[in-house]
């Protein structure tokens, strides 16, 4: 089993099932370092799904449900290409994520997850929790979206509605987990939920034969695909199957973009902002890896903004109307695009990516 570090204070632990889920310091806990792979040339086979990249990964195949090899998609009405990361079986990019959390669990041979989530990743976890054979309790807010909520108790996993703000949700969860005999699968927090999003990076740059892009733009909440798509791209660089990194550009929610206040000194969003409630799924206060996201940012040149509500419901409805069906916190990306062109954050004849990450069949 691979051990875990906290890079912010050096202190490490043995993995197994009653590994802390975060560093005594208080900061996040991340595998240690892997070697890179023997081979300078990648070899691929997109059957293998998301352990095509085997050698990148710090956790064996245990559980899946065929995930992996969105789509990438040209999109010539906004001069890019999408990766469809909404055509998942749970319907979002979170399964990236849950099929890693949930082998690594099965590799530990944990009985009963918790999970917080206002929706995908609770879905998600509860899903890939199923197909393991693992009990599972998803805590999460009193008012989540029904659509939510009955993905998860179909997988048979059992919500825990939780007054209140969505820290409080947190913290109930991480109670139990503590207090109880529950393994926390914090899409937030676990290390292998973020090997598990590195896979977008992999996929994006074989399916253009080892290039990658100018520019990634991603929603950014918590920063889960942001950072995972970091490590991705650096794992590749560094071995050497790349020849360089992207500049990862991330977009917020107006009135709740802590990652934006973080970089300009709280001046970015204001207090008389209106919060864009379209794009809810990333309206996180206190994101969990703060520093490691801005860390990104700064190591590939990005950026990252806020986008409203008008503009975030604008551009769900023009990618309806091409044909892509989203949930409009998936929609910010492309909101985020054009508002990056129109500060000339990104030039006119640069190649660009965006993420779609959730599927519309989920509002």
């Amino acid at each position: 089993m691979n051990a875990l570090e906290c890079r912010a204070c050096s202190r490490t632990y043995e993995s197994g099932t009653d590994e802390p889920w975060r560093c005594e310091c208080g900061h996040a806990l991340d595998f240690a370092e892997r070697p890179l792979p023997a081979d300078s040339e990648p070899n691929v086979d997109p059957r293998d799904g998301l352990w095509a990249f085997d050698e990148f990964l710090p956790v064996g195949q245990e559980v899946t449900l065929g995930e992996g090899w969105t789509p990438l998609a040209d999109a010539p009405e906004w001069d890019a290409q999408f990766k469809l990361d909404y055509v998942f079986p749970s319907g979002s990019f979170k399964d990236r994520g849950a099929a890693l959390t949930l082998s690594r669990a099965a590799e530990l041979g944990v009985e009963r997850v918790v999970e917080d989530s206002s929706g995908n990743a609770g879905a998600a976890i509860a899903q890939y929790a199923a197909r393991a054979g693992i009990d599972a309790e998803i805590y999460v807010p009193a008012s989540v979206k029904s659509s939510k909520l009955d993905a998860i108790e179909a997988a048979g996993a059992t919500p825990v509605r939780v007054e209140g703000s969505r820290q409080d949700v947190t913290d109930a969860c991480i109670q139990e987990s503590v207090g109880g005999d529950a393994w926390y699968a914090s899409h937030a927090w676990n290390p292998a939920f973020y090997a598990g999003t590195a896979t977008f990076a992999l996929e994006l740059a074989a399916q253009r034969d080892w290039s990658v892009p100018d520019a990634v733009v991603l929603p950014l909440g918590h920063g889960t695909l942001f950072l995972g798509a970091y490590r991705g791209f650096r794992a590749l660089h560094d071995a050497e199957w790349t020849d360089s990194m992207p500049r990862l550009l991330g977009v917020q929610a107006e009135g709740v973009a802590p990652i934006v206040d973080a970089r300009d000194g709280g001046a970015g969003r204001g207090s008389d902002e209106a919060a864009n409630d379209a794009a809810d799924g990333i309206q996180i206060r206190k994101p969990a890896r703060l520093d490691q996201v801005l860390d990104a940012i700064e190591d590939t040149g990005g950026d990252a903004i806020a986008c409203s509500e008008a503009a975030t419901e604008d551009a769900l409805a023009a990618l309806g109307e091409r044909g892509f069906y989203v949930e409009p916190t998936s929609a910010v990306a492309v909101a985020g695009l054009e508002a990056y062109r129109e500060r000339g954050a990104i030039d006119p004849d640069e190649d660009v990516s965006v993420a779609l990450t959730g599927s519309g069949l989920k509002t």
